[in-house]
C-alpha cells in the first residue's frame, strides 16, 4: 500500500508541480555558473547507496569544503539557493527519487557514508527501511542549519547530539509505523513549512 500511495502521489505531485519545478530550473541557472540539479550519494535501504537529487542551492563544487551548510550565511550557498532551502524547494526533485524505488514520502532522512559509517550497530537499523522525504526528525530540526551555526563545532554537535537524537526517533518509527502515522508525519510537515514561511 505505501509503494502504491508513493508512486501515484510522486506522479500527481511531479505533474501539478512542473510550472514550479520550470521557474526554479531557470532562476538558478540564471543565478549561478552550474547545473539545476545537485546529485549526492546517500545510503538508502540495506546501506545501498543511491544518488539523492536535489536542486542546487549551492555553488559548484562547495560540497569539496564539507558536508554540512551552517546556517543562512554559508558562503557556499548561492543567493537564490537559501530561500529554496528555507521553504524546503530543494527538496522536490526527490520526488523522482520515489518513483525510481529509492525513497519513499515517509522514513528516516538519508545520510551521507561519512556519518553511517560511527552507526552503532543498533543505529544501522535504520537503514532497515526506504529512507524518506520527511520524517518526525525532520520535523523537530526543521531549523537545523541555525543550529549548527551557533555552535562553535558544528560538525561535533552534528555527530554527538542531533545524529543520535534524530537515529532514536527513525528508529521509534520504524517499531510503530503505520498508514496513518505517515499521514500525520507529512501533515506536520507541510504545517512547519507554512508557519515557518
Amino acid at each position: 500500500m505505501k509503494r502504491v500511495f508513493d508512486v501515484c502521489f510522486a506522479i500527481i505531485g511531479i505533474i501539478v508541480l512542473s510550472p514550479v519545478f520550470i521557474l526554479i530550473s531557470i532562476w538558478i541557472m540564471n543565478n549561478s555558473r552550474g547545473g539545476v540539479f545537485y546529485l549526492q550519494d546517500r545510503v538508502g535501504l540495506n546501506h545501498v547507496n543511491f544518488k539523492l537529487i536535489k536542486f542546487r542551492t549551492m555553488y559548484v563544487d562547495s560540497d569539496k569544503k564539507g558536508l554540512l551548510t551552517i546556517g543562512n550565511n554559508d558562503s557556499r550557498i548561492t543567493p537564490n539557493g537559501c530561500w529554496l532551502r528555507k521553504k524546503k524547494l530543494d527538496e522536490l526533485p526527490q520526488l523522482f527519487n520515489i518513483l525510481l524505488g529509492d525513497m519513499s514520502f515517509v522514513g528516516p532522512r538519508p545520510e551521507v557514508n561519512k556519518y553511517v559509517n560511527l552507526y552503532t550497530p543498533e543505529q544501522q537499523r535504520v537503514l532497515s527501511i526506504k529512507p524518506g522525504i520527511t520524517d518526525w526528525a525532520s520535523i523537530q530540526y526543521y531549523n537545523e542549519n541555525e543550529l549548527l551555526s551557533k555552535s562553535a563545532d558544528p560538525e561535533k554537535l552534528y555527530v554527538s547530539e542531533i545524529i543520535p537524537s534524530k537515529i532514536i526517533k527513525n528508529l521509534y518509527y520504524i517499531d510503530h509505523h503505520n498508514f496513518w502515522i505517515d499521514m500525520m508525519i507529512i501533515h506536520q510537515t507541510l504545517k512547519k513549512i507554512i508557519v515557518s514561511s
